[in-house]
């Protein structure tokens, strides 16, 4: 699934934007072409540390066999793999199947919490970066040309800034008098470090720069952005320093969510952020929208540097987040923020006036938090048992029983495929008493960040009479997962009656 800066990104993020198409699937000459040499080299646990070694550059996939969009992936991977194998000097992709139980270590030491998830290893392994680009054949080609070369490129005309400055785009540039010395250093490192999500160049004239001041002497860093500020120069050489004021000047003021591509980007900065997140959500085409737009950027301009960050999202564009957070049209214009644990914080129908006050309640703790959950259904008859946020605690973990749970999503394909499967399996222990299968909509229902880590859906969790909890990531077929109860689950102790204890 979707990816964070720690190998996934935020399950709120996937359902703000849509992953790429990606072909839907091999042609039958592809497929019968079974000899044909394969250029994405297979790695496991007994070869993967030596084969990374060797190399200065190699990208990884970490895949399961039963996931879709793995499978969908893999022609595009082996397409792109077979076109890089050409180039010089070449580019070396692989795949490992972190599925598998002797990989499991690899996987893990990588950070693997979804699939597929891509990482570019560089230097023997020694640096680690996650792939961030597009998921079909030529669009991995050009990505990974770019992340295979220099990190940083040196303009030394207004032809060669023209070249690489794109107005939606962030470019960061070192001016200096000469490439060499402690400063020039930390600048390559900063560039290495963060070029998975920036441009960078360098020159030794500002006079090639079409903004700012062009008879400013370096050494000195510039940060071209296409909002706020259009241009801020940096003086600080501490590579920590240098990496703090480019991502923290690379979010917008407010960011903007709706349909046109160019603000993407910075949706994704945005809740990759480890700031609380204020979401403002209306139709951007009421004539009140202007009024909402100053008042907030207002507020946004006042809390700037307090670990707050601000978006305004269009409502016909927002409906994944709609339904993520079990919100309604009809109670826009709205805030809602999310802190860090978890916790939502709602203002339905809001004016702009209100903005202000309320966020400045919500930073001195005078809002109570928003709290998501369906009704306790009134019959729960069903092989599968539902679960909802107001019981969670009581049938899962207070039961005293060993219970698979699966979070999911009601528009969730994969989910709608695994439904009679997980019937088959709770009929299966229809008559143990000591088992229950249950699921809980977790678009509908709030969910414990803190004890479930949900990254995509469907997510599988099983909590034993005895409080383990694991995480399911077996096949999703309904012998395994029946074997994986049976070999997790623990004996429910039963009480005495009373004549047992005389």
């Amino acid at each position: 699934m979707a990816l964070s800066s720690k190998g996934c990104l935020s399950l709120l993020l996937v359902v703000f934007i849509a992953a790429g198409s990606i072909s839907d699937c091999i042609s039958a000459a592809a497929a019968e072409e079974s000899e044909t040499k394969e250029f994405v080299v297979t790695l496991d646990n007994s070869n993967f540390t030596e084969f990374v070694g060797k190399h200065k550059f190699v990208v990884v996939e970490f895949y399961a066999p039963w996931c879709g969009h793995c499978k969908k992936l893999a022609p595009e991977y082996e397409k792109a793999a077979s076109i890089l194998s050409t180039i010089d000097p070449s580019v070396v992709l692989a795949k490992i199947d972190a599925n598998e139980e002797q990989n499991k270590v690899i996987s893990s030491e990588f950070e693997v919490k979804g699939f597929p998830t891509i990482k570019i290893l560089r230097y023997g392994g020694s640096v680690v970066q996650e792939y961030k680009g597009p998921r079909e054949a030529d669009g991995i080609v050009t990505y990974l040309k770019k992340q295979s070369g220099p990190a940083s490129n040196e303009i030394k005309s207004g032809e060669d800034a023209s070249s690489i400055i794109d107005d939606d785009k962030i470019l960061v540039v070192g001016v200096f008098p000469e490439f060499s010395g402690e400063k020039f250093e930390n600048f390559t490192t900063l560039s290495e470090r963060l070029r998975a999500d920036y441009e960078f160049g360098h020159t030794l004239d500002a006079k090639h720069l079409p903004r700012g001041d062009s008879s400013a002497a370096g050494p000195f860093v510039r940060l071209f952005k296409p909002f706020d500020e259009l241009v801020l120069d940096f003086q600080d050489f501490d590579v920590d320093a240098l990496v703090k004021f480019v991502e923290e000047n690379s979010i917008p003021t407010v960011t903007l969510f709706n349909k046109d591509p160019k603000h993407h980007p910075f949706v994704i900065k945005f809740f990759n952020s480890p700031n609380a997140k204020a979401m403002l959500f209306l139709n951007f085409s009421i004539e009140q929208f202007d009024s909402f737009k100053s008042k907030y950027h207002e507020v946004a301009q006042l809390y700037k540097g307090q670990d707050l960050s601000f978006l305004m999202g269009d409502i016909e564009a927002s409906q994944g987040a709609f339904q993520y957070f079990g919100l309604k049209d009809e109670q826009v214009p709205l805030i809602i923020i999310q802190t860090n644990d978890g916790g939502k914080y709602l203002k339905p129908n809001v004016d702009p006036d209100q903005i202000s006050s309320w966020v400045k309640d919500f930073k001195d703790g005078a809002v109570q938090p928003y709290k998501k959950s369906e009704p306790i259904p009134e019959a729960n008859s069903e092989p599968v048992k539902v679960v909802v946020a107001d019981n969670l605690q009581d049938m899962v973990f207070n039961s005293g029983k060993n219970v698979l749970l699966e979070l999911y999503a009601p528009w969730c394909g994969h989910c709608k495929k695994l439904a009679p499967i997980l019937d088959e399996v709770a009929l299966s222990f229809g008559n143990d008493a000591d088992v229950l299968i249950a699921k809980i909509d977790a678009t509908a229902n709030d969910i414990p960040q803190d004890t479930f880590d949900v990254k995509g859906y469907p997510t599988l969790y099983f909590r034993s009479s005895t409080g383990n909890l694991l995480q399911y990531d077996g096949d999703r077929t309904k012998q395994d997962m029946i074997d994986f109860i049976q070999k997790n689950r623990a004996t429910v102790a039963k009480q005495e009656s009373a004549n047992d204890e005389l």
